[in-house]
């Protein structure tokens, strides 16, 4: 999470608009959006990855699925999977996500993915962003969200996307 990121603007359908915004520059552009992208990767066995967040960040030891913004120039699709790399240090292409749904939120577009990888991939945790992480059953991610365990954001998330999130973790 560096302050030198640059975020394309994007209206509200998701089109660039060939202006850019500096992560943790004050102001947001009003009616403009960033896109920010998730993986929820499901590994041989059917558990899904969830991540909790380090100490210091926004939401700080909250779990969620692992997420971050689209650099400039980056497909939704690319930055969920260099996200999920950076934080985890698990790999997945573009071809293996399967989209579940966007949402809109403040600021954002928020995109969220599914991919399925053979046996258990290992992990690699970056503890600048994630300081611990745990292969659960979706019905034990969703639990936690009731229960007030997951980031605040991915309570709407998973409630406007559970059903074809689930549909898409089956497969």
């Amino acid at each position: 999470m560096a302050d030198d990121e640059l975020w394309d603007l994007t209206d509200a359908s998701g089109r660039p608009l060939g202006r850019t915004h500096r992560r943790g520059d004050p102001a947001f552009p009003a009616g403009l959006y960033h896109v920010v992208s998730s993986v929820c990767v499901v590994r041989g066995d059917g558990l899904v990855l969830i991540t909790r967040r380090a100490a210091d960040k926004d939401f700080g030891l909250d779990w969620e699925f692992p997420a971050g913004s689209a650099l400039t120039g980056e497909t939704s699709a690319e930055a969920a999977v260099r996200e999920l790399a950076e934080e985890t240090g698990v790999g997945v292409a573009v071809a293996d996500l399967a989209f579940v749904g966007r949402m809109t939120e403040r600021t954002a577009l928020f995109d969220l993915y599914v991919a399925h990888v053979d046996g258990d991939p290992p992990l690699a945790l970056d503890p600048a962003e994630v300081c611990d992480s745990a292969w659960v059953a979706l019905s034990e991610a969703l639990r936690r969200a009731d229960a007030g365990d997951l980031a605040a954001p991915w309570i709407p998330r998973l409630v406007a996307f559970g059903e074809r999130l689930a549909q898409l973790v089956r497969r």
